[in-house]
């Protein structure tokens, strides 16, 4: 028990940090802090960092929910078992990957 409550204070420690590049980044794509250009050439390219934000913005959305689903998991008393066989995931799966809801063998069976 006390190995998960170290998991629940990581995942929200991490879902912290990311959730204050998730603000940093509608900052930057709403212009809030830096206009856009006068320059044609360098609206062009601060266009194209906003494609990279706009990456950027998904990637941690998705990390989030995973975070969230995790923190359910936990709750739920389910986490670190497979959520297709129901066998434990193991441990240096979970240290590598704390949201993993599949162990590898399942995982592989899916990306096939």
């Amino acid at each position: 028990m006390r190995n998960q409550e170290k998991i629940r204070q990581q995942l929200l420690i991490r879902y912290q940090q990311i959730g204050g590049r998730l603000d940093k980044i509608s900052r930057d794509v709403r212009r809030e802090d830096e206009p856009l250009l006068a320059d044609f050439a360098e609206q062009a390219a601060q266009r194209e960092n906003d494609e990279v934000l706009s990456a950027l913005d998904d990637s941690i959305r998705a990390e989030m929910r995973q975070i969230e689903q995790t923190l359910l998991r936990l709750e739920e008393g389910v986490y670190g078992i497979c959520e297709m066989c129901e066998q434990p995931i193991a441990k240096p799966r979970l240290a590598a990957v704390p949201y993993a809801v599949r162990c590898v063998s399942c995982e592989e069976s899916l990306e096939r």
